[in-house]
């Protein structure tokens, strides 16, 4: 499966392969297409033949901010390789499927050590694949959308999708910048409340060449400590050193 920003010229489940434009109104090509230049919508994993199809949780009664403001049930740490903890305070009362989607998989540790397999500088870090390709996601079933009028600002996490407006799994994407053509067409449902720093720190690239990872993601209600600074580390390849020129490799044949 495939996920991406479905837009019109450069973006991804929204956000594996290169996906359209988010200007653009025709939907992203499918992952497995030539993916066009710097994607400018987040893709999704493309859903596979043999994939659950998508489920609709009963609908539950609006939350009111009194309810899930600074709520620690509704809040959500991301601890990354970059180096400290984000904070995530998710909206129940706009989207409480993909927020209980959210919840449910991080208590069961399945963000565990994902990294972020596609991030575009100025636009978004898409995340949420355990196979790092933008083509992977969960074992439980797609999600219905929930779209809302939640604005694409920065820091603002929304749900990666394939072309399917139904196929949100488990890849979602966070804002490096405001982006409203995409508001209505994803599903926000939470926006960085702190550390965005260490989100502006992730590694860019299509994939990138080094890779940031959630090192732990919970819900703050669980009070699961920080990982040590040790583990909040990148593992960045050692630089190539070119070998040594020698005398003989400048010197020009003697022709006899």
């Amino acid at each position: 499966m495939a996920f991406g920003l479905v837009g019109a010229a450069v973006a991804q489940e929204a956000p594996p392969a290169p996906a359209p434009n988010p200007e653009q109104s025709q939907p992203a090509p499918p992952v497995e297409t030539p993916a066009p230049a710097p994607v400018e919508t987040p893709t999704a994993p493309a859903p596979a033949a043999e994939a659950a199809p998508a489920t609709e949780v009963p609908a539950v009664p609006a939350m009111t901010p009194d309810q899930y403001i600074n709520n620690p049930e509704y809040m959500l740490n991301i601890d990354l390789s970059t180096g400290g903890r984000v904070v995530v305070q998710l909206y129940p009362n706009v989207a409480p499927n993909h927020v209980e989607r959210l919840k449910q998989l991080a208590r069961a540790g399945f963000y565990d050590g994902i990294k972020f397999h596609r991030v575009i500088d100025g636009f978004m870090a898409q995340t949420g694949d355990p196979t790092a390709t933008g083509q992977g996601g969960s074992q439980l079933p797609d999600l219905k959308a929930e779209f809302n009028p939640t604005p694409h600002l920065r820091g603002t996490l929304s749900m990666a999708r394939a072309e399917s407006e139904d196929s949100a799994n488990s890849q979602f994407f966070i804002m490096l910048q405001p982006r409203f053509s995409l508001d209505r067409r994803y599903t926000a449902f939470g926006r960085v409340v702190s550390g965005m720093q260490y989100i502006d720190a992730i590694h860019k690239g299509e994939p990138p060449e080094v890779m940031s990872r959630m090192v732990q993601v919970s819900v703050a209600a669980d009070n699961k400590p920080m990982p040590p600074p040790s583990m909040l580390v990148e593992t960045v390849p050692p630089p190539v050193v070119p070998a040594p020129v020698g005398v003989d490799e400048l010197n020009a044949p003697i022709k006899q």
